[in-house]
């Protein structure tokens, strides 16, 4: 197995120098035996020196080593010093030969522990407001500078800060003054400060002074300086990663940020997708020759960062489901859910998701709805795809426009989903269709929520009772034995089949066939409890019955 010397330019700080043996001895330990030896030195400044590195390697036997500059870009420490420190040490072992591995950045490990470190400076702060500065050495390379603006771009894109510009310590512009001159020029009121370095030294000392002073005269400013990179797992990794590249002659063109190979923030989409041909949303429709049907054959999951999905999750199973629920779930980085939505679908979401529970909300339905509507419109505002899962389909007694309107009162772009409702679902499940040719031509959907009589009742009972078709109740677990009252006392005969389906489409599933006028006493004894749906009228008599079916009878 090829050794590897991971090398570094070398630094006058001494915890800087003790970051760097930490990270050599964190490689060699996440390797596991994977690489074939690994050791670290400088070319200058400190201790031990590159010289020593290869020696140790060299009188343990090792003749080809992969040299890895640590370095976050390719500068002159990378492009010049460091080449010429190797080929003195080759000059010093006779067969000695090494294949360089490429400078660490930019890199999607380094862009997520650069975005630790800034949400660790904010401790809680909202990222919609904040603006950072990320700093980069300064180089008078004009690709090394161009890097830094490209990582830069990168680290805003998909995260929901407010902006990301790049600034330099030395040798290039804008300086560290100058960028944050700039970011208050532009409005910022908190600005965090992201030196992009690995390990400590003269240079980010100087980040976090220069900061300090800004700071100090400009008191208006909640300025902050997030910490460096530092010895840390994804480090380590990446160290790795690019030792195996080196192994395999790897010297392909710089993918790692390539939203179509690696999973990128708000892109995770996008990873192995083919790239079929579609419309820019700022083209004019049909202004150019794509082939518009070969498009809508792949279509792509319509959220994006900063927008909303109020999704119907479905009766329960999380295989009932629709597919565009399922895409839109499968990208999203916050999901809202309640105590209703289908639990089974929360198992698969990505790693890192975060869940809100807003079955959790405090004190009554309505303000829960508010903490909920805003919950909606601050994680959309922070860049992040937002889906609110509800159970059935949101617009059939789930508040879902509510929720809607709230969205589009605050700007944020909102898509509905639909779902498949259980005012259908539990009867099908139970074998029982709300339709049927020549038993029902209709199907009311109720909410037994308000009981008939109640001031607030929007529900036309007399109507009910003399209609012929088939009475659905959702909500209606305390309320059954007055509804049931309510439809006999307008005209439904009280031998009329009702049936209760309780947790539908789960193992726990049970159907509780009754008269009308005998369901109340039958619910009770049985112990229903919500969620359950009530079938009203002939169909109910379609009902399977699970007990009979299962002794033969």
């Amino acid at each position: 197995m090829t050794a590897l010397v991971i090398v570094g330019h070398g630094t006058r700080s001494a915890e800087g120098v003790a970051q760097f043996a930490a990270l050599v001895e964190r490689v060699r330990t996440r390797a596991g035996g994977t690489v074939g030896d690994v050791e670290g030195g400088f070319i200058e400044l400190s201790r031990p020196p590159l010289t020593d590195a290869v020696g140790a390697l060299a009188d343990r036997g090792h003749r080809a080593l992969v040299a890895l500059p640590l370095v976050l870009t390719a500068a002159g420490h990378g492009k010049g010093d460091i080449p010429a420190a190797l080929a003195r040490e080759q000059q010093r072992h006779p067969g000695l030969s090494y294949a360089y591995g490429r400078p660490l950045g930019p890199h999607p490990m380094l862009h997520t522990a650069l975005e630790e470190r800034i949400d660790a400076a904010l401790a809680g702060a909202d990222r919609a407001d904040t603006w950072v500065a990320l700093i980069g050495r300064g180089s008078t390379d004009p690709d090394a500078n161009a890097e830094v603006a490209k990582v830069a771009r990168l680290l805003w894109e998909g995260r929901g800060y407010a902006g990301v510009e790049p600034g330099f310590i030395s040798l290039a512009e804008p300086s560290v003054p100058a960028v944050l001159d700039r970011l208050r020029r532009l409005g910022a009121r908190r600005i965090v400060v992201a030196p992009y370095f690995l390990f400590a030294g003269v240079l980010p000392d100087r980040i976090r002074a220069q900061a300090r002073e800004f700071a100090a005269a400009h008191p208006e400013l909640d300025l902050r300086v997030a910490d460096l990179i530092g010895d840390c797992d994804a480090l380590a990794d990446l160290v790795l990663e690019r030792h195996e590249e080196a192994v395999r002659g790897d010297i392909r063109m710089n993918c790692d940020t390539c939203a179509y190979r690696v999973s990128m923030p708000g892109f995770v989409d996008k990873v192995g997708r083919p790239q079929t041909p579609h419309d820019h949303p700022d083209d004019p429709v049909g202004g150019h020759h794509h082939h518009h049907d070969h498009h809508h054959q792949h279509p792509e999951p319509a959220l994006r960062p900063g927008e909303v999905a109020i999704v119907g999750g479905g009766p329960g199973p999380a295989d009932l489901i629709t597919v565009r629920g399922r895409e839109l779930l499968e990208v999203a980085d916050v999901v809202v859910v309640d105590r209703l939505a289908p639990q089974g679908l929360l198992a698969g979401l990505r790693p890192g998701v975060r869940v809100v529970d807003a079955a959790k909300s405090p004190r009554g339905p309505s303000v829960g709805q508010d903490v909920i509507n805003t919950a909606l419109v601050r994680h959309a505002r922070a860049g992040r795809r937002v889906v609110r899962l509800k159970g059935g389909d949101p617009f059939v007694f789930g508040r879902g426009h509510e929720e809607v309107l709230a969205c589009a009162a605050a700007g944020v772009p909102v898509t509905v989903v639909p779902g498949v409702t259980s005012a259908v679902a539990a009867a099908a499940l139970a074998g029982i269709p709300v339709t049927h040719r020549g038993t029902a031509h209709e199907f009311t959907v109720v909410s037994g929520h308000l009981p008939p009589g109640h001031p607030n009742s929007l529900i036309d009972w007399a109507a009910l009772g003399r209609a012929r078709g088939t009475v659905v109740v959702l909500m209606g677990v305390d309320t059954i034995g007055a509804v049931a009252a309510a439809l006999i006392a307008h005209g439904r005969a009280p031998d009329t089949p009702v049936v209760a389906v309780q947790d539908a489409g789960h193992p726990g599933q049970r159907s509780l066939p009754a008269r009308l006028d005998g369901i109340a006493a039958v619910a009770a004894r049985a112990g229903v409890r919500p969620p359950a749906v009530f079938v009203v009228g002939p169909v109910a008599a379609f009902a399977e019955e699970p007990a009979l079916a299962a002794s033969g009878h």
